[in-house]
């Protein structure tokens, strides 16, 4: 299967339900009593339309404070396939890549995006289902001084943008060895930092650990001109603990580039980053990308099936949950596509005084329960009836 019958929920939900129902259903699904549609520029829905992706726009509200002002920023979300063949050139194929979302971030900063992050491993087909290391493992390049950096700090110079970008980076001082990593460029087009992949798959046809292992950077929080920002990469949103540590370090926005693909995670795509929003009262911003990729030579999943070249389909679905527990409609299932959200981060604190999550963490006791836990010697806290007979 290479193609989705069903492209768009949201749009699925239009096109058959009676209006007086449908809102009902959207206030279920997504959290809204209303429609938060955020009108887009002529210069961006144009950008989009003559170059053949999806754009669509959303707000997150918050209650109106004596003290403080709005904190509104534009995050803009972009999913995308591959161009051109795996068996192409690796340089072919990344500027080809290139050249298509450097057209969709033009669209993002006029929709006047302050924030814009790629799905996973935005540059290069998602070729470590092959198990092979030659020659994708050619893709890989410096966080910094990189050539899709160098390039992407161009164009946030020029748009007073942030952008975040997952590569596979090749890591030339310490024994030129791979991680799977996002790097953050400031506004002011200097490279910010970097964070790398937490938890590495190892199910199905994700064989990442062939070519990366788990990463070393802890959970940094970015403090921009827009916002406290983080990067939860991809498998790392099916560990809570993940999550709640960008969150103690302050994140007010969690981005998770991912690369995921549809009989796999679809059921837990729409829960896991809603869930890590209310849990920390941050917003987050799954984005995946779409399309099917093949590759030159046939691989085994590990599961009985015959060999293939396919890998896929990713399900693109990108979308924004809010700290409040509301979301945003997905874009596409099997398109290109850019999603603008304006966001006011005064929410973030309003939704910590009104749940209290944070206030009634309790975090020492976990602490001292993880401890016992992460020990060789450790027994689990069962409690059993006892076999001895009552006196």
């Amino acid at each position: 299967m290479t193609e989705f019958d069903l492209k768009n929920l949201n749009e699925c939900l239009e096109e058959y339900l009676p209006t007086d129902k449908l809102k009902e259903v959207k206030r279920i699904l997504y959290g809204l009593d209303e429609d938060q549609i955020l009108d887009l520029p002529d210069d961006a829905t144009d950008i989009a339309h003559k170059h053949g992706f999806e754009i669509k726009g959303y707000r997150f509200k918050a209650r109106e404070e004596q003290i403080r002002k709005p904190r509104l920023v534009r995050v803009g979300a972009i999913q995308n396939s591959i161009v051109l063949p795996t068996t192409a050139s690796i340089e072919d194929q990344r500027v080809a890549i290139w050249n298509k979302v450097k057209t969709m971030i033009k669209a993002a900063a006029a929709a006047g995006c302050n924030i814009v992050c790629t799905q996973e491993a935005w540059t290069m087909p998602f070729a470590f289902c092959t198990r092979e290391k030659f020659p994708w493992c050619e893709f890989a390049e410096e966080a910094e001084n990189g050539p899709t950096t160098k390039m992407l700090a161009d164009l946030a110079k020029t748009y007073n943008m942030v952008i975040i970008h997952s590569i596979l980076e090749r890591d030339i001082e310490h024994g030129e060895t791979i991680w799977n990593t996002a790097v953050v460029i400031s506004n002011n087009g200097k490279y910010l930092g970097k964070h790398r992949k937490n938890h590495i798959p190892r199910v199905g046809d994700f064989n990442e650990s062939t070519y990366y292992m788990e990463g070393d950077t802890f959970h940094p929080v970015f403090e921009t001109e827009f916002g406290k920002i983080a990067i939860n990469i991809c498998y790392g949103r099916h560990h809570p603990q993940n999550w709640m540590m960008f969150g103690l370090n302050g994140a007010e926005i969690v981005f998770n580039p991912s690369a995921t693909i549809g009989r796999l995670s679809e059921p837990l795509w729409g829960i896991e980053a809603r869930n890590a929003a209310i849990a920390n009262s941050y917003f987050t911003v799954p984005i995946n990308r779409v399309g099917t990729e093949t590759f030159p030579n046939e691989y085994t999943s590990g599961d009985g099936g015959k060999a293939h070249k396919e890998f896929g389909p990713f399900y693109g679905s990108s979308y924004v949950a809010a700290p409040d527990g509301s979301r945003t409609p997905s874009l596409s299932r099997d398109k290109d596509g850019l999603l603008v959200t304006e966001l006011d981060l005064n929410l973030c604190r309003q939704i910590k005084d009104f749940w209290g999550f944070r206030m009634t963490q309790r975090l020492p006791l976990y602490a001292e329960s993880f401890k016992k836990a992460s020990e060789p010697d450790f027994k689990p806290q069962i409690i059993k009836e006892s076999l001895k007979p009552n006196n």
